[in-house]
């Protein structure tokens, strides 16, 4: 059989331009080439592009779920990618053999439906976020998970075809969970891999004006659309009081419980609760579905 194909797909709102060319480099410089790069204008037209480069204008800003559903739809129009690896703009692929490394895995394990890949900053440093597990002390320990990084990541194509794309509605925050946990329920695995990594400003996730009222109302559409009924009232229990002990801005709570309230009156379906047997295997992986 001949190796996974990769396609990149970049999300940008046309405010980083230079580190856009940055990160096209750094992709350019791979032993393994990618076969396609589409670059997404979220509302906005592509700059000039190298060529080789595939842009495409969206007339609205759909967020990071409904761009990259953009994303993969033009991949898919070409019909030659297996991998697809997203990777945000103003990233940087530090090592010319990530996508060597990338497809070495995808051909040991026909299961592996996600990669995630390390992100850390010109320094090194990997904020604790940015690990997808309870423990996120040692960002260098790999290993299966239950979610997976927004900022630099594979998707196998076939996986996709199983779970469908990215949540639309979501717009931004909580999208890689709700993915990951429908590969999950398919049977897939989901990879930490921190030898993948991905170069990315050190940042605060509430340099986003919507960050508390989108995490809350995601939060609760991710347990009305995946969670089986015993476990969302426990799943949202326990969410906010981590939310109430950790918020330090009264405005950031009277934020996020805007957004708690309307991801309770408002629906996001389909509803499609996952199977017991995946939530003792999240379990066993070290993040049942109430953390």
């Amino acid at each position: 059989m001949s190796s996974p194909r990769i396609g990149v797909a970049i999300l940008t709102m046309g405010n980083r331009p230079a580190e856009l060319m940055e990160l096209l480099e750094s992709v350019a410089v791979q032993k393994t080439p990618a076969q396609r790069i589409v670059v997404i204008g979220n509302g906005t037209p592509p700059p000039p592009l190298p060529d080789g480069v595939t842009g495409l204008e969206l007339t609205e800003n759909l967020g990071v779920a409904g761009g990259r559903n953009a994303a993969l739809a033009r991949l898919a129009e070409f019909g030659d990618v297996d991998l697809v690896v997203d990777l945000d703009d103003d990233g940087l692929l530090i090592s010319p053999d990530v996508f060597t490394r990338l497809v070495v895995l995808y051909e040991q394990d026909e299961q592996l439906g996600i990669v995630s890949f390390r992100t850390c900053d010109e320094r090194g440093r990997t904020q604790r976020r940015h690990v997808p597990r309870l423990r996120a002390g040692d960002p260098m320990r790999g290993g299966l998970v239950t979610t997976f990084l927004g900022g630099g990541h594979a998707l196998s194509a076939r996986m996709l075809e199983q779970t469908g794309g990215w949540p639309d509605a979501f717009f931004y925050a909580h999208e890689e969970t709700d993915l990951a946990w429908r590969a999950l329920d398919a049977g897939r695995k989901v990879l930490y891999e921190p030898a993948l990594v991905l170069q990315h400003p050190w940042t605060s996730p509430t340099r986003h004006a919507v960050f508390h009222r989108m995490v809350a109302r995601n939060r609760v559409w991710l347990a009305k659309r995946h969670l089986p009924a015993p476990l969302v009232p426990a799943y949202l229990g326990a969410w906010t009081l981590l939310t109430l002990l950790r918020t330090r801005s009264w405005g950031g709570l009277r934020a996020w419980w805007g957004g708690f309230t309307e991801g309770v009156r408002t629906p996001c379906p389909p509803r499609r609760p996952m199977r017991w047997a995946t939530v003792w295997r999240m379990t066993r992986l070290g993040r049942p579905p109430v953390l």
